[in-house]
């Protein structure tokens, strides 16, 4: 379904006054100020804070208390566990903790359930055998906050409990010993949206202070701290969190650590995936090259694997940890290919993916691990909430599904609507995870599409593009994108910007790249003006384009190509649109461009 284009508004008085008390160039400091970026004093910290503007870590609710009954264990031997997470922030958060603790020289084991058989977060099971093999403390990292009964048990058992979390809460909280969460009831900390690996890194850094008995660590817990940060950065960017505030300090100074602190596995990561000479990485090499890969061992194997790749200093079993994640990635893109081909022909084929309020799709022998990345990818596509629900080959337990949803519209709140159809939901805003009975999945598509249709506002059913501005490409000079690259990170709550140009023509015909045929690549040009352009799964697109030399509009975003030393800009096309249209307006349906 084409895209309404809306360029933002510019006060051009203000936008001129910060050009010059902030001392960055026009475009800049346009887009500083639809970030609501608006004075110097903010412009400097935007750009130039660093990671003593961090807020210090006794203020997180819950962490001076768990640091001090962390330590007390370390000092008296007793066994501690730290219970992460299958996804990649919770294996982070578990490798920050472990990586401190160890530093103590303490011997912490690690417990991460299995997607498949366990599902997510604390479980009794695990609870029981855990206190059967001596453990006395368990600590928590990216899960927990909604475990009430199991937090009952773990106290029955005489498990010690601190829950560290930053999902959102249940009616109940648990009865843990400690919670440490930035949005506990009660309290007042300042930013509430730090990742399990944020979370964790402040818990650490108390617990390095507090043994160290000054703000001034011991090298070793100095070492273990900047590893920390890079896994928070990581944890960061690949849980999609909004790049602002604290987590805008850790993601930008803590992305280098990666390379320069993250031990053998991501360093031999970093080397598979063609990034060893990147002059950085980046907030979107950790998103679309390296998360995947460590994302792939809790949707297609164990998260074990990636919380060892990322502790271990044997450099041997780092190489093959590292090199066993590349392949299971590589399965998981082909189950997922193969996933949304057959999702997409179940959506055409038995509903109506263009007039449906939403779509609950399911099937058996679709990959647990996988439907909610294809879930988010039909939401994108047909701009609905998709849920995508995995039933049991054997027909003898739960299904369970993803639900992603469209910005702007709570689809936890949608599915919580259809409780009564299910087994268990949890989550927040924008994804959440469901189980249901076989039999009840034909009730739960009729509620939950009926909830959506109630709920969503008819402004939320069709995609927009908000841009940033309009300019022409022979602006986008290799010294103008350094610049905006100096707004940096991007990602969720700062977006790398997205510009617009008209009048823009095809130097030559466009061609498809890649061994999937799914990108495109262009050669822009404007008034004498070149530049080369990529479009991500704009494929599609080829039959429908302009022919060169007829002008048409073009969406993008300018970036750097950086190719054996060699720097130049370039843009990745997002959009597209005919000639004759004013793109300073909301577009209006446009049939003549391909979906």
């Amino acid at each position: 379904m084409p895209k309404r284009w809306h360029i933002r508004a510019h006060d051009r008085t203000a936008v001129a006054a910060l050009e010059r008390s902030a001392g960055v160039p026009s475009l800049v400091a346009a887009l500083l100020a639809a970030r609501g970026v608006t004075d110097a004093g903010a412009v400097k910290s935007f750009l130039s804070g660093t990671l003593s503007d961090l807020r210090d870590p006794e203020t997180l609710p819950g962490v001076p208390e768990a640091a001090d009954r962390i330590l007390a264990a370390v000092k008296a031997g007793r066994k501690i566990v730290v219970y992460g997470d299958y996804d990649a922030d919770g294996m982070c958060a578990t490798a920050i903790l472990v990586g401190c603790l160890e530093a103590l020289d303490a011997k912490p084991a690690w417990y991460v359930p299995s997607r498949q058989d366990e599902g997510y977060g604390l479980n009794a099971e695990a609870l029981e055998k855990l206190a059967a093999d001596g453990a006395n403390l368990v600590v928590t990292v990216d899960c927990g906050i909604t475990a009430v009964a199991e937090a009952k048990r773990a106290r029955g058992l005489g498990l010690e409990l601190i829950i560290t979390d930053h999902h959102n809460f249940a009616e109940e909280l648990p009865a843990a010993d400690v919670l440490v969460h930035p949005r506990l009831p009660g309290t007042s900390y300042p930013f509430g949206h730090l990742c399990g690996a944020g979370v964790a890194f402040k818990l650490a850094w108390a617990i390095a202070t507090r043994a160290s008995g000054a703000s001034r660590v011991t090298p070793r817990l100095r070492e273990a701290l900047l590893r920390a940060i890079g896994l928070a950065a990581f944890g960061t960017v690949t849980d999609v969190m909004p790049l602002v505030d604290e987590n805008r300090l850790l993601v930008k100074h803590g992305l280098e650590n990666v390379r320069t602190r993250g031990g053998p596995g991501l360093a031999r990561l970093i080397e598979l995936t063609g990034l060893t000479d990147a002059s950085r990485i980046d907030s979107e090499h950790v998103a679309f090259k390296l998360g995947p890969r460590l994302n792939a061992a809790g949707r297609m194997a164990t998260a074990a694997n990636g919380i060892e790749l990322l502790v271990t200093e044997d450099a041997a079993r780092a190489v093959q940890l590292a090199d066993y994640l590349h392949e299971l990635n590589a399965q998981r893109e082909s189950e997922e290919r193969s996933l949304q081909l057959a999702a997409t022909k179940q959506a055409k084929e038995g509903f109506d993916p263009e007039a449906d309020a939403a779509l609950v799709l399911a099937d058996r022998g679709w990959h647990k691990g996988v439907v909610g990345i294809v879930a988010g990818r039909l939401a994108e596509r047909w701009h609905r909430p998709v849920v995508m629900i995995a039933r049991d080959p054997l027909q003898g337990g739960p299904a369970v599904g993803s639900v992603r949803s469209v910005p702007g519209f709570d689809v936890l709140a949608a599915v919580k609507a259809c409780s009564g159809h299910l087994l268990g939901c949890g989550g927040h805003a924008a994804a959440a995870g469901l189980q249901v009975d076989d039999a009840k999945i034909d009730d739960f598509r009729r509620a939950f599409v009926a909830e959506v249709e109630a709920r969503m506002p008819e402004s939320l059913r069709r995609a927009q593009l908000t841009l940033d501005g309009e300019t022409s490409l022979a602006a986008l000079t290799l010294e103008t994108v350094e610049q905006l690259e100096r707004l940096a990170p991007f990602g969720e709550g700062n977006r790398r910007p997205l510009l617009c140009a008209s009048g823009v023509t095809l130097a030559e015909p466009a061609r498809t790249i890649g061994q999937s045929g799914k990108t495109l690549q262009l050669q822009l040009r404007q008034h004498g003006a070149k530049i080369r352009g990529v479009a991500f799964g704009g494929g599609e697109w080829l039959p429908h384009l302009p022919a060169p030399g007829q002008p048409f509009h073009v969406a993008f975003r300018p970036k750097i190509n950086e190719y054996r030393g060699r720097r130049t800009a370039e843009v990745e096309v997002v959009d597209w649109r005919p000639d004759g249209i004013d793109v300073s307006l909301d577009l209006p349906m446009l049939a003549t461009v391909a979906e």
